[in-house]
């Protein structure tokens, strides 16, 4: 079932008119994944590589994690599964836009249905966020992300890993003391 749910979404043109290139879902999984990462949406360099995290801040993700590019694009073992399937376009501060909100709603339920090993789900950034824990999550990312311990075993948030984060890491020191060794260990047990 799940090649032709991938046949499904790849030829997924629900948002196609809001798009600023034709609609190129970009995603992996398998069913045999264990860690689905649940991000925004696919960056310039990741629409254009047609590869999910192909881009900085997946290899800032990559680092947090403690895994090679080799490991992290194993669809046996993560499923990259973005809250927006397809680039959104960069807006006039020169980020991106947010993720298209028609992807998450249609596919997102019956992607995790085929993934029958999964065991954790990371959250990275606030859109999966506030899809995922809704009323759960705390008042500010910053809160909910420091509140892990209250969202384990199935979902670990995170802060998402770009470049505009970095005022961010920098202000909030105990991410990369307190949570990353837990993250890390997380990724590793099986």
């Amino acid at each position: 079932m799940s090649k032709l749910l991938l046949k499904q979404i790849h030829a997924c043109t629900v948002c196609s008119e809001y798009l600023p290139n034709p609609p190129r879902p970009t995603i992996n999984f398998h069913p045999d994944a264990e860690i689905m990462i649940i991000g925004q949406a696919p960056g310039r360099l990741a629409h254009v590589n047609h590869k999910p995290w192909s881009d900085p801040s997946g290899n800032r993700l990559r680092s947090w994690l403690n895994v090679t590019p080799e490991e992290f694009y194993d669809a046996r073992r993560f499923a990259l599964i973005p809250m927006g399937f397809c680039y959104p376009g960069t807006d006039i501060k020169g980020g991106d836009f947010p993720p298209r909100s028609e992807c998450a709603p249609l596919w997102h339920a019956k992607i995790r249905k085929q993934l029958k090993n999964l065991r954790l789900t990371l959250l990275v950034g606030q859109y999966s966020q506030k899809f995922y824990l809704g009323n759960k999550r705390k008042a500010s990312m910053t809160e909910t992300v420091n509140s892990y311990r209250d969202y384990l075993p199935n979902f670990l948030p995170l802060p998402h890993p770009s470049w505009r984060n970095t005022v961010w890491l920098k202000k909030h020191p105990w991410f990369e003391s307190e949570v990353l060794p837990v993250l890390r260990q997380l990724i590793r047990s099986n």
